[in-house]
């Protein structure tokens, strides 16, 4: 194959910091007209390899070529003109404005100088009608879906005049309905003639769009591969460098007594709107209760609720026999529950402090770790390497600050210092969010360990995937209520996607029905 057959050609891409090499003499082919998959651990050099593609990062060494000529891409003002754009994890939106306001943020047509907001308007209904990117261009950001938030991330690529587009983990918030929608926009994307790199950690994406996949493992690349000809298991190896289970091994659950019981429970949002209205729901011992939904559908104040980090506005919660309703988090921890949350940077750890002082934040003021006030650096010091140790944080010391850890090994250490602590009630939020699947693999049987010590699972998460594998009851909420509770063996992902959406269980099973005699 030549090298103008080749839309991007990446070439012995090194990026050092300091001593250490995140991509070690990488090379990446694209082609024209392709969903090209990047296949890597956390921490494999992936996103440090798309930060050199996108410009905000300049490689220590190598070379770039788009359609063959080599290119200077020095910033991301520079990959935009050259036609290249990412469409982010995390959506850069401005809630306020409207979808047209976001999606010509920085790109503004003007007439004499006045904003033409008409003609912008005109472009993106012509971009969204080409595309398959149907969108309100008069609607606001905050009152449309996360997968309508996500199109409007797509065509701010297209009107800038994206041929290249990186996807960084895009379907990670989605419900089923809307990656099956994702996926077809993408096909469209390429049948456009452009070019597609997705960053997933999803195999059964990869294998159902993708056309190559190319696998980084510690920096360097492992290998490129047609989709088509390796089964998901094989990439996982690729991945990770051993063999993978997909399947969490675990003998059926024997619930107790209930550890947590939910009862009529109403919260309020940040801007004072109920977010959780009148929700009702036991944990017993012995059991993983999952909690399915779309983000936004009141599942991070529940949790907030719960922990004591956002006040209860009516109904109570209880932890075995004491009732913990609007107590202080401290409190709440200290009656027994360890708490991972879904914003491991925000509130699960202090990223300028040691690994080993975010080990003992929930336990520095009990002895051995200090006495009449005064921290012993010594036993807490200990202390750490044991868990280092036990539960695999892979890090220099247990001195390094924890902001230098991969996400997988920030999630470790979280869920180190919560389960070691020996919790009645683990609540784990999105515990597994960007992670790759050998730190998949192992914190889904670190959650069933805990549920075989007879204690008791609350597990929130939007991948439905990781809620059927792991949970043994699943409660769906939607706006803020529980609006069904199944058995993982008996559902399926399009059933908890409609639940998800705001059916009914009974709708939900006659719209299925419905939808398999027209077959």
């Amino acid at each position: 194959m030549t090298e103008e057959q080749y839309v991007i050609e990446m070439r012995n891409i090194t990026k050092q910091f300091g001593t250490f090499k995140a991509n070690d003499n990488i090379n990446l082919k694209v082609r024209k007209g392709e969903i090209h998959a990047l296949l890597g651990e956390n921490g494999a050099g992936k996103s440090t390899l798309m930060n050199v593609l996108s410009g905000l990062l300049q490689p220590t060494s190598g070379e770039i070529l788009m359609d063959g000529q080599k290119v200077d891409i020095s910033s991301p003002t520079k990959a935009n003109q050259l036609g290249i754009g990412m469409v982010h994890q995390h959506f850069m939106l401005v809630e306020a404005f409207t979808v047209t306001e976001n999606i010509i943020l920085g790109s503004e047509l003007t007439h004499l100088g006045i904003l033409d907001k008409k003609k912008a308007r005109q472009e993106i209904l012509r971009l969204s009608e080409e595309y398959g990117l149907q969108v309100d261009p008069d609607a606001y950001i905050r009152d449309i879906s996360v997968g309508m938030q996500q199109r409007v991330e797509i065509l701010k690529t297209l009107y800038r005049g994206a041929n290249v587009l990186i996807f960084d983990e895009p379907t990670a918030v989605l419900t089923p309905q809307e990656i099956d929608e994702l996926i077809e926009i993408m096909g469209s994307l390429v049948k456009e003639g452009k070019s597609i790199i997705l960053i997933t950690h999803k195999l059964d994406e990869i294998k159902k769009v993708a056309d190559r996949c190319s696998v980084i493992r510690r920096g360097q690349s492992i290998g490129t591969v047609d989709v088509k000809d390796v089964s998901s298991q094989q990439l996982a190896d690729m991945m990770v460098g051993r063999s993978v289970s997909f399947k969490t091994d675990k003998i059926p659950a024997t619930p107790g007594e209930v550890i947590l019981s939910i009862k009529n429970l109403s919260v309020k949002e940040s801007r004072g709107l109920e977010a959780v209205k009148n929700l009702s729901l036991d944990v017993r011992r012995g059991e993983v209760v999952g909690i399915a939904g779309i983000d936004g559908n009141g599942q991070s104040e529940l949790i907030q609720a719960i922990t004591g980090l956002r006040k209860v506005e009516s109904g109570t919660v209880t932890l075995g026999s004491e009732d913990i309703t609007n107590k202080r988090p401290r409190k709440i921890t200290e009656t027994g529950v360890g708490h991972v949350p879904e914003d491991r940077h925000k509130y699960g750890l202090i990223l300028p402090l040691p690994l080993s002082e975010n080990l003992t934040l929930q336990s520095y003021y009990h002895a051995p770790f200090s006495k009449m006030g005064v921290l012993n650096h010594g036993e807490i010091d200990k202390y750490a390497k044991r868990l280092i140790e036990e539960y695999d944080v892979r890090t220099t010391s247990e001195k390094a600050p924890a902001g230098s850890l991969s996400g997988g090994n920030q999630q470790k250490a979280i869920i180190a210092r919560e389960v070691d602590r020996d919790p009645d009630l683990l609540i784990v939020a999105q515990p597994t969010r960007g992670l790759d699947v050998g730190a998949i693999e192992y914190i889904h049987n670190r959650l069933v360990e805990q549920r075989d010590k007879n204690k008791g699972v609350l597990l929130v998460s939007f991948e439905l995937d990781e809620i059927l594998n792991v949970s043994d009851r699943i409660a769906v909420i939607h706006a803020g209520e529980i609006v069904g509770i199944v058995d993982p063996k008996e559902t399926s992902e399009n059933e908890l996607g409609l639940l998800m959406a705001g059916y009914s269980l009974e709708e939900a099973r006659k719209e299925l029905k419905a939808g398999e005699s027209n077959e």
